[in-house]
């Protein structure tokens, strides 16, 4: 059974999951505008022979709002301080913004993490180079619907009809062509309970600021499983980020999944979990 729980960093209550200890603890990292429940696809395998750990990021889900800032550097510091109360090190698997966190724990707390999965943290395709894809209409769309207390069908209908232009091309697709019912579902749900001020930093192409990726990257000395999604099926690691990622550590196996975007976990959940488990079991245990 999956029971949540609070955890206060200086006044910023923080909500978290946690599931029986039937393993080695596995924190769980989510994607900026989504919550802990993003992982229930793969929840139900992870269970088994671990103990989950699955907080909500700061201005998301249940856990409280901060007016200290939403920078990338925000959430690796609540999340250095909430494993720091355990007396326990962790697996970390990050999704997205999850995984770049993943990541500065992995380099900041090397006796706190056994080992790391980064499932496509998407560097500066979040940063710098937001500008350069539709991800600037995803998010300016999403700040639209950031904290909308309406109906969650009229929120669906109107996120559905968000249009998305690729300034590189100039095609432009609307969100419910490439979202599915389920998926349109859930993002219309994680939006209600976001804070708006998380996307002004992204939509501003200052999110990662104080992120210094080259350094992180280069003290990771953990076991480091990267799992690439496909760019030309929504992924946002490009090819390029990746390989630089493998040239600064030699901790690091890459795995790329074909014809699969960004939310690997959601829309290829099979692929993801035969990716994982492998990996998983070759990580020294209690």
């Amino acid at each position: 059974m999956i029971s949540e729980n609070r955890f206060d960093r200086w006044g910023l209550d923080l909500n978290y999951a946690t599931s029986p200890p039937n393993g080695t603890p596995l924190l769980l990292l989510h994607g900026v505008t989504r919550r802990w429940q993003t992982f229930l696809p793969v929840i139900t395998d992870l269970v088994i022979d671990w103990q989950l750990f699955a907080p909500d990021f700061r201005g998301h889900g249940k856990s409280s709002n901060s007016e200290a800032g939403y920078l990338v550097t925000d959430y690796v510091l609540d999340m250095i301080t909430f494993t720091k109360q355990f007396n326990h090190p962790f697996v970390i698997y990050g999704h997205s913004l999850g995984a770049m966190v993943a990541a500065a724990l992995a380099a900041t707390l090397p006796e706190q993490v056994r080992a790391v999965i980064l499932e496509d943290p998407p560097l500066h395709t979040m940063g710098n180079r937001i500008s350069e894809s539709n991800l600037l209409d995803l998010f300016n769309g999403f700040l639209q619907f950031a904290g909308d207390q309406r109906n969650l069908d009229q929120i669906i209908n109107d996120l559905s009809q968000q249009k998305l232009r690729n300034p590189q091309t100039g095609k432009e697709v609307i969100l419910g062509d490439i979202r599915d019912e389920a998926s349109l579902r859930f993002t219309a749900s994680c939006l209600q309970e976001l804070d708006p001020a998380v996307l002004p930093p992204i939509l501003a192409g200052q999110w990662l600021e104080g992120y210094e990726t080259e350094s992180i990257f280069r003290r990771i000395r953990c076991p480091t499983l990267l799992i690439q999604a496909d760019v030309s099926a929504g992924g946002m690691l490009i090819d390029a980020d990746a390989t630089q990622i493998e040239s600064w550590s030699k901790a690091v196996s890459r795995i790329k999944l074909s014809k699969v975007g960004h939310l690997i976990h959601w829309s290829a959940t099979q692929k993801l979990i035969n990716a994982i488990m492998g990996f998983l079991k070759s990580v020294p245990q209690d």
